[in-house]
């Protein structure tokens, strides 16, 4: 009698907790990824952002020095996954330079993360043959996106935009372009911190 009482109560407290009628984004919780419908871009309202959690590790082209979302407060940031492997990222890649060029007086901040690399030498020299101005982590394994609770780590090139506030406005599991991105960016960059 005891045991089902203690089971009935356990049941009864899991399911409270898992039933707010909200669900965490839309309180301002911390980003849980959904793709509705199988969606491969997907935007969300100011009231819909979760926060991305403090992503960073090694800079690919300074070992040692450590690149994370929070060195660069109050920015929009553009999160991108690539690796030296991906046919499309050699597309994309300058188009993305493209545009942080045209934003990043603007408070834009693009950071890579370059995935699957075993060898340090090939993503070095993909950013140095394409002038890319922007950092990289450099994360062959991908834990460093472990954090985003459900994200699709195996989807490269793909790109998650992050508001002043560093919470997700905007995800593209898909190769881009500039005309893909840049207004969405230029839209975050004017809304207020």
């Amino acid at each position: 009698m005891v045991r089902g009482a203690l089971v009935a109560l356990v049941a009864v407290l899991a399911l409270a907790g898992c039933s707010t009628g909200k669900d965490a984004v839309s309180q301002g919780g911390d980003f849980q990824f959904v793709s509705p419908g199988g969606q491969t871009r997907i935007f969300y309202p100011p009231d819909k952002r979760g926060r991305a959690p403090d992503i960073g590790g090694e800079s690919l082209l300074e070992p040692g020095r450590q690149i994370k979302l929070s060195d660069y407060p109050n920015q929009v940031i553009v999160l991108n996954l690539w690796g030296s492997w991906c046919g499309p990222c050699r597309t994309e890649m300058p188009q993305l330079q493209q545009v942080y060029d045209q934003t990043k007086a603007s408070g834009v901040q693009l950071i890579g993360i370059d995935l699957r690399d075993a060898d340090r030498s090939a993503p070095t020299d993909f950013v140095r043959d394409r002038g890319l101005s922007y950092p990289s982590v450099y994360d062959p394994p991908g834990r460093s996106l472990f954090a985003l609770k459900g994200y699709p780590r195996s989807v490269v090139p793909s790109t998650i935009v992050l508001d002043r506030q560093h919470r997700v406005a905007a995800i593209y599991l898909e190769s881009i372009l500039a005309s893909d991105i840049l207004p969405e960016v230029q839209r975050l960059t004017a809304e207020r911190a």
